[in-house]
């Protein structure tokens, strides 16, 4: 089958890679991100269509849907959201609640709900249609400062479980990928508010941390197995990550 993706947050980390990894496998990607020239750079090393859009806006997803119907689209990888600040849920600001909820919950709803008919008119000629949400590990591991972020991932991840339970009986598979730490370049400093050296101590002593590059290739090898088979849920770790408060900082040593 061929594969006609669309890709979201693709001006930077995970999404980015994940473009980069999908032209490279032959597949064709529309790639979606706020920023324009970030686009225009990824096209130029990639060759990947792309489409500027904010998907806080309806009236931007609006043009994404029509975007996307054009390119012909059968699979939906959605990588776009974040963090913003690290707090207790009393001392946390609604401000930074609204901003997540905006970026990963209903941002996530409005795509999912402007681009379904076109992935289910994919599907006509009998094959199999593909959705690919990034959450996180804060969906189900509570940890201290995460409050607005870990409720906003874990209202993201119901509305994933949600959704397959919607499309049962269809040929459409839902896949979540839920990435432990990462190391990009803006995760952190956005959440951190433009704060170098706090985004810098996440990962501070951690040996081998996630890059974009190992949850792309695990995304994309998900995305090229038969249409039948789904992955529902995976769980990316580093190794020096046993959970999402538990990080090895230092070398990691072999016990006899």
């Amino acid at each position: 089958m061929e594969q006609r993706i669309v890709v979201t947050g693709a001006s930077s980390g995970i999404g980015r890679a994940v473009v980069e990894h999908a032209v490279r496998r032959g597949w064709h990607v529309l790639a979606v991100a706020r920023r324009e020239e970030r686009l225009a750079s990824l096209a130029a090393d990639t060759g990947c269509e792309t489409i500027v859009a904010d998907l806080t806006s309806d009236d931007d997803v609006a043009r994404l849907v029509d975007a996307a119907t054009a390119f012909g689209a059968n699979g939906l990888v959605h990588v776009a959201g974040g963090a913003l600040g690290v707090g207790s849920v009393s001392t946390t600001t609604l401000d930074d609640w609204q901003g997540m909820f905006d970026m990963n919950v209903l941002s996530t709803k409005r795509v999912l709900t402007g681009l379904l008919p076109q992935l289910r008119a994919s599907t006509a000629g009998g094959t199999y249609a593909s959705i690919q949400v990034v959450t996180s590990i804060a969906a189900t591991m509570p940890y201290v400062g995460g409050s607005g972020y870990n409720a906003a991932k874990a209202a993201e991840k119901a509305l994933v479980d949600v959704l397959r339970l919607e499309v049962h009986g269809e040929p459409i598979r839902v896949m979540e990928v839920r990435p432990g730490m990462v190391w990009t370049e803006e995760f952190s400093l956005v959440r951190f508010k433009g704060d170098q050296s706090k985004a810098d101590a996440v990962y501070e002593g951690v040996q081998d941390p996630l890059t974009a590059d190992d949850v792309a290739q695990v995304m994309t090898d998900a995305l090229a197995l038969p249409g039948h088979v789904s992955i529902d849920e995976v769980v990316i770790k580093p190794v020096a990550q046993t959970h999402a408060w538990m990080v090895h900082r230092g070398p990691l040593q072999a016990k006899s």
